[in-house]
Formats: structure tokens, sequence, C-alpha cells
């Protein structure tokens, strides 16, 4: 995608940048709303903290505003600068954000996305995980999402879940294999389109 396809968020990017102020009213309604959204969701609701780095992203985002070339999507490169603003958080702090079990539980379903639990910078990924685990279940037929809901989430043993599925103990395991590897494909793919666009916003908010 080039500027072409975000001219209305580079128009209104534009018209900010010349003082207007109904452009400035416009991006409060289009804008603050998201961001705050896509901040709670990973600072597990923390109103303040929430507030304070969606403030600071934005006052940030505001100062570089002639950067934005329309290359990405406003709310894109917007998401960015909040991303990067919650990292400083966590640095500073030093704190990992709660919450993070059902990204730990699922993980062993996922493979090779580890990251050192102590470190802020990898809490705040799972977090993300976290986010993307919902996305990736959610698009899988029922009865996989089920069986690893039961296999990751409540622990049940395979015997277990066949009952529940009314399925040999066999046919549960292959049932279960056949989840993961969905599952995996699901949240890779998820996983890198989230990393591209994420990537190709910072890009565009350092420049």
């Amino acid at each position: 995608m080039g500027a072409a396809d975000h001219a209305a968020d580079l128009e209104l990017a534009e018209r900010m940048l010349a003082g207007e102020e109904a452009a400035f009213e416009t991006f409060g309604e289009r804008y603050f709303k998201a961001l705050y959204r896509f901040a709670a969701a990973r600072l597990d609701g923390d109103r303040d903290s929430t507030r304070e780095i969606v403030q600071s992203a934005v006052a940030k985002a505001l100062a570089k505003l002639d950067t934005y070339r329309g290359e990405a999507a406003l709310l894109t490169w917007l998401c960015s600068c909040c991303r990067n603003e919650m990292l400083m958080h966590f640095r500073r702090r030093r704190t990992a954000p709660a919450g993070l079990e059902l990204a730990e539980e699922v993980e062993p379903a996922v493979g090779s996305f580890s990251q050192r639990p102590r470190d802020p910078e990898a809490a705040l990924l799972k977090q993300e995980k976290a986010h993307l685990v919902h996305m990736a279940l959610d698009g899988l037929p029922a009865r996989y999402a089920q069986a690893l809901e039961w296999k990751y989430l409540d622990r049940l043993p395979v015997e277990e879940i066949a009952a529940r599925l009314d399925l040999r103990p066999k046919a549960a395991e292959s049932l279960l294999t056949r989840a993961r590897q969905a599952f995996r494909s699901s949240y890779e793919s998820l996983w890198n389109a989230e990393q591209k666009e994420a990537d190709h916003g910072r890009e565009r908010s350092e420049d």
C-alpha cells in the first residue's frame, strides 16, 4: 500500500499541520478511543498507565506529524507510537503486565515463540500474543478450538477429551494433532501480519 491508499488520513494530517481546528476535533473523535482501547488491552486495563501512555504517545505523534507520509494507515502509525511508549513504560518500571496465562498455556501448541519471562519487553510481546491467541482460536473450527482449550487451558487428559468428543483416545490424539497444526498456521499468519504492519508503522514514525 502507498500514500494513495490512505489519502484521507494524509489529508487529515495536512489539515492539522495547517492548524485547522476542525481537523484536530476529527482526529480526537476518530483516534483517541481506538488508541485507548489498543493500550488498555495490553496493560490489563490499568487506567492510569493507559491514560498516561496514550497522552504521551499522541503528544509525540503530533510533534512529528510532518513525518507522516500516508504510506500506512494513520491509526497504524499512531499504534506504533503507542507501542513504543509502552515499551519505554515497562523499561522505566521494570515490571511485566499480568494476565498472560492464556498465552503461556497455549504457547506449547505454537512452538518457538518463547521470550525471557522477566524481560518487560518480552512480557509486552506476550500480551500481544494473548490477543492473537484469541483471534487464532476464534478462526478455528469449533471442534478444534474446544479440544485445544480443554488440552492447554483446562489441562484435561486426552482420555477425558476423547470422552467429551465421543471419540476413542487415539482418534482424539489425532484430532488434537490436526488442531495444533491448524492453530499454529493461523497464529503464525496473524503474528507475521501484525509484525509486518508494526514494523512498517515504526519505520514511518521514526522518519
